[in-house]
């Protein structure tokens, strides 16, 4: 199992001399790769041109690029040009957001992301081998048939013969199809117990995709938020917020996935608990009412005898990339973090 770190959104509280000091000491460290996000803050692609050319060895992955911000042959190019930056490190993490931030901020409907997904991973590849885009699908049609639009190909060339294109999916449906057309699969709120569900829905994706594709072949890339602490409560309560966003505000009450999914490992009345108390405004509350064992099913936390046997877990579970987010509030604790996973993970 590889380690990753996730540097989250920028500018929350460090600032960027510190955080490229972070990414360079888990380059130092033997950490495989670092990970940007973005939501309607900063932009994950800035970021990781910006590391490109100030790292060496570290991967460079978008966790991720979202899906409504920018067209299929858009996301092509930047890739493109970041494999070539950073002399082929670039993993490419896509994925669909949120109706909220689809709709509210880029003005994007959130529908159909089933198809809409398929065609935007069918024209990256197209785009990505420097074929000549022509592309007729349920939600994208390039060119345009009825104007002056020209079937155009990619005029630089990555570095990397194939960019690995990971889909982030936590439904069965999304991850079904992320194990059908990409190269992996970006997780949030992975629990290593409950991986046999995803493992099921990874082999019917693979099913469906033919040609010799195996399970094997979908790398599992999920993030999780770590802290070695030999205070396992305090430790605890570092994740609670994070969990409480998600269960309970990421999304309407109809449309919440992180809600459904920890639904799915056996805490329906706990996430429906959560998210009232999310949405009436009570978030104190919220995450108050997030139970330890829900905590320890989705995050890493304590003492470093349980934090190696959580690391194993996680590698038994099939997991090839660990992306992990070291919750401190400095770069010289973030460090030390990295420092401390990296050396109970080996």
């Amino acid at each position: 199992m590889k380690l990753g770190v996730h540097i989250g959104y920028w500018g929350l509280g460090l600032t960027s001399a510190e955080q490229l000091e972070i990414v360079r000491e888990a380059e130092r460290l033997g950490y495989d790769s670092v990970w940007a996000a973005e939501a309607y803050g900063s932009d994950s692609a800035t970021i990781l041109g910006w590391l490109a050319g100030q790292t060496s060895t570290i991967r460079l992955g978008s966790a991720i690029f979202q899906m409504p911000g920018r067209s299929a042959a858009m996301t092509a190019m930047t890739a493109a040009t970041i494999d070539q930056l950073s002399g082929g490190r670039m993993i490419l993490g896509i994925g669909s957001s949120g109706p909220q931030v689809s709709e509210g901020w880029h003005g994007v409907r959130f529908a159909g992301q089933l198809a809409r997904t398929r065609d935007y991973v069918a024209v990256l590849r197209m785009a990505l081998a420097r074929e000549r885009v022509e592309y007729r699908g349920e939600t994208l049609e390039l060119p345009l048939p009825d104007g002056p639009g020209k079937a155009l190909k990619l005029t630089i060339s990555p570095v990397q013969e194939r960019i690995p294109i990971f889909v982030a999916a936590i439904g069965p449906r999304n991850t079904q199809l992320a194990a059908e057309i990409a190269d992996g699969v970006i997780p949030t709120l992975f629990s290593p117990e409950h991986v046999a569900v995803m493992r099921e829905e990874i082999a019917a994706g693979v099913a469906r995709a033919g040609g010799g594709k195996t399970i094997a072949d979908v790398e599992i890339a999920p993030q999780v938020q770590v802290c070695v602490s030999e205070d396992r409560d305090a430790a605890r309560d570092l994740m609670r917020p994070f969990i409480a966003l998600y269960v309970g505000g990421m999304g309407s009450r109809e449309q919440n996935f992180y809600n459904r999914l920890v639904c799915r490992y056996g805490f329906e009345d706990a996430a429906r608990e959560i998210q009232d108390l999310y949405l009436a405004g009570r978030r104190d509350e919220a995450t108050r009412a997030i139970p330890d064992e829900l905590v320890d099913a989705v995050s890493i936390c304590g003492p470093p005898g349980h934090v190696r046997e959580q690391l194993a877990a996680y590698r038994d579970a099939g997991v090839g990339t660990l992306g992990v987010t070291p919750l401190a509030w400095t770069k010289d604790e973030r460090i030390a973090q990295l420092r401390q996973i990296a050396e109970l993970s080996a």
